[in-house]
């Protein structure tokens, strides 16, 4: 299976339905995703491709005793039930979300995930890190995005006058996240990917500094051996000092040599930044011609 859904089989099957509270609000949070609607303030319809997401919002429905039926639409599982007789919460209260000051922390967290499992995705972390909700309007984004700022996790909206939407892109955010709704293992998971994507990548950086430097002592050797070609083709070689010559001489035999170990080979040996200046010396001369 792919990494969602793998997170989203482990976010329905967590052992917290004992829990009326945190039921409540993680059911709430399905209810102000973008993938349910509402018609008339009282019938609900919430639509997923994903059997994970249906599966958990009928648990926590049965959860609460709320009567609903599930169809099939294609390849689409809807869930529909009314929300007056389910009691869970009214449309007039700030379009369902339930705008409480005193809910708890497990209760925060709670509704939180529902928002996220009614209508979050995220990419495979191995191609790229996005993660994003999608809301039924801007006041319950705004409302998640308030939430989620109190645990410390910094999402963004998406603009947008079709779309109300908040993503992270950041390795460690998600982490974070995944870990504030409860996904343990997934987060175990995450990081085991984060951590090789960022071995492969500093694997991939020093390869190209190597290949960049490689490139750069090629080119500058290149440089110096026809700057000395172009002195002896016109017979100016002879007249360089004996220092020039030596250095001159020695990078003719050795084209691939480094200048640290170029500079070994003098017969008064001189460290890189010595043979750097004659070599640069002799370029000069022969670009004077």
């Amino acid at each position: 299976m792919s990494f969602s859904k793998d997170l989203k089989q482990e976010l329905s099957k967590l052992n917290n339905l004992a829990k009326k509270d945190q039921v409540k609000q993680e059911l709430i949070g399905y209810l102000i995703s973008s993938n349910t609607s509402v018609d008339n303030k009282e019938n609900v319809r919430y639509a997923t491709e994903n059997e994970y997401n249906i599966n958990r919002f009928s648990k926590l429905l049965k959860n609460m005793n709320v009567d609903f039926k599930i169809e099939m639409e294609g390849k689409t599982f809807v869930i529909k039930f009314n929300l007056k007789e389910s009691k869970i919460v009214t449309i007039e209260n700030s379009e369902i979300f339930q705008k409480e000051n005193n809910l708890q922390e497990e209760q925060k967290k709670a509704l939180i995930r529902g928002v996220f499992l009614g209508s979050g995705s995220i990419n495979n972390p191995e191609n790229k890190y996005h993660l994003e909700i999608t809301f039924s309007n801007k006041e319950n984004l705004n409302n998640i995005l308030q939430l989620l700022k109190e645990f410390g996790i910094s999402f963004k909206p998406l603009n947008s006058s079709k779309k109300h939407s908040i993503y992270i892109k950041e390795g460690e955010e998600i982490s974070n996240f995944l870990a504030l709704i409860g996904a343990n293992s997934s987060v175990l998971k995450f990081e085991d990917i984060r951590i090789q994507r960022e071995m492969r990548g500093k694997v991939n950086r020093l390869v190209n500094c190597k290949s960049a430097n490689l490139n750069k002592t090629i080119n500058a050797s290149v440089e110096q051996i026809n700057a000395i070609k172009k002195l002896q083709a016109n017979k100016k070689f002879n007249k360089l000092d004996d220092n020039l010559k030596e250095i001159a001489k020695l990078r003719l035999e050795n084209p691939d040599m480094p200048l640290s170990e170029l500079g070994k080979l003098l017969s008064n040996p001189v460290g890189k930044s010595g043979v750097n200046y004659r070599l640069k010396k002799i370029i000069e001369i022969a670009n004077e011609l």
